[in-house]
């Protein structure tokens, strides 16, 4: 629940101009959405009813368009140069790719959230495995929709391969789900860069996650390396437009690793054979190490979104507040790399509703605002 000033703020705040638009579009330093709003509540009805089978599916997809439509309207209401679909129709951010298949149980790996809540991931009973549904169908649905450029996020690799039970598989080696899984990846991201997407974001929350599962780090190796061997099939020039988004997981205002310190994994990240980093930093204590330890690992040509908003924190980050977050980062980062971002998507499961999509829009447009307002500062 918004206060009457939060209300306020957020009518007057989404009121912007186009000129404030195009103003905001060729910005020096770029600003990006990580990926997920909060559904309307109309739609989490329809879901609902309709797994019930109480609802048609014209009727699912009509809710699913009203969402969509409503949700690119608004985003583009904030000014920010690059959009995503809100990932209104995908059940979360890491499940969409199993949308159909039959081939899965239920009792897969658990993933426990400090608050004590859990998601668990199903477990992949029989071969050959393939995504049921791959992202590109939703980037040409919000293409349709949009006048500004649209991301696209996908899942990781590596987080679809603990789908992937430790017992094995009978008839299905574990090397040959990497393949299909490494083979399906790929076409994940290749279609959505054919298709024009501005950028493909992998979201990577599973790497903090790694570490608090093994301490040794072999694990993160263990993803990092899957991660790659889908990489290597791209062009340095493609890998440009593709980056990886990290954050210590972001559901019903808990997060699943936040006590599993950055420099932990940094070295690990850096190996990505990405162009682009999205770092949650907005909710992170200890903001300047993690800097200079981004700095020290940054290659030529890449590009560092820092996290400036905090998704999970009820409070609404002012323009200010962002500009002096920029303005930190700036310090240690290179301004031709430097961009900003939200530390998480602000609802990665569906039935996530802890965050109101007022807050949500309210948050992006004081992040694309106060972007501006830190290049102003560091007079660029």
């Amino acid at each position: 629940m918004l206060s009457g000033r939060e209300e306020e703020q957020v009518q007057l705040g989404l009121r912007i101009s186009d000129s404030d638009r195009g103003f905001h579009h060729s910005m020096p330093i770029p600003t990006e959405p990580i990926g997920s709003i909060p559904r309307p509540l109309e739609l989490l009805a329809a879901m609902k009813a309709h797994a019930a089978r109480q609802i048609s599916d014209d009727q699912l997809h009509a809710a699913k368009e009203a969402a969509l439509c409503d949700t690119i309207t608004r985003f583009e209401a904030t000014g920010s140069p690059v959009i995503t679909d809100g990932e209104q129709t995908k059940p979360s951010f890491a499940t969409y790719p199993l949308s159909g298949l039959e081939n899965l149980a239920a009792d897969g790996v658990t993933i426990p959230f400090a608050d004590g809540h859990t998601r668990r991931l199903p477990r992949l009973t029989a071969g050959p495995f393939r995504y049921g549904l791959h992202a590109v169908g939703y980037l040409k649905a919000a293409q349709r929709h949009a006048r500004q450029p649209v991301k696209q996020a996908v899942i990781s690799a590596s987080a679809l391969s603990l789908l992937y039970p430790q017992s094995g598989v009978a008839g299905y080696s574990r090397e040959t789900f990497l393949e299909d899984l490494i083979n399906e990846a790929e076409r994940d991201i290749r279609e959505c860069l054919e298709a024009g997407a501005a950028c493909v974001q992998i979201d990577f929350t599973e790497g903090r996650l790694a570490f608090k599962f093994d301490s040794s780090g072999g694990l993160l190796k263990t993803f990092i390396e899957v991660n790659n061997r889908v990489l290597e099939r791209f062009s340095e020039a493609e890998r440009q437009k593709i980056g990886v988004h990290t954050c210590p997981g972001g559901d019903h205002d808990s997060t699943h690793s936040a006590d599993v310190d950055y420099s932990s994994i940094m070295p690990e990240l850096f190996r990505l054979k990405v162009g682009r980093f999205y770092i949650q930093l907005a909710s992170e204590g200890n903001r300047r190490s993690v800097l200079a330890t981004i700095r020290d690992l940054l290659k030529p040509g890449q590009m560092i979104f820092v996290g400036v908003t905090d998704p999970i924190n009820p409070r609404i980050e002012s323009p200010e507040s962002v500009r002096d977050r920029v303005v930190e980062a700036a310090e240690f980062i290179p301004l031709g790399s430097l961009g900003t971002t939200d530390d998480c998507g602000f609802s990665p499961f569906a039935d996530d509703t802890s965050t109101s999509r007022e807050t949500a829009f309210l948050k992006i447009k004081n992040r694309v605002e106060g972007t501006a307002m830190g290049e102003k500062a560091l007079g660029v």
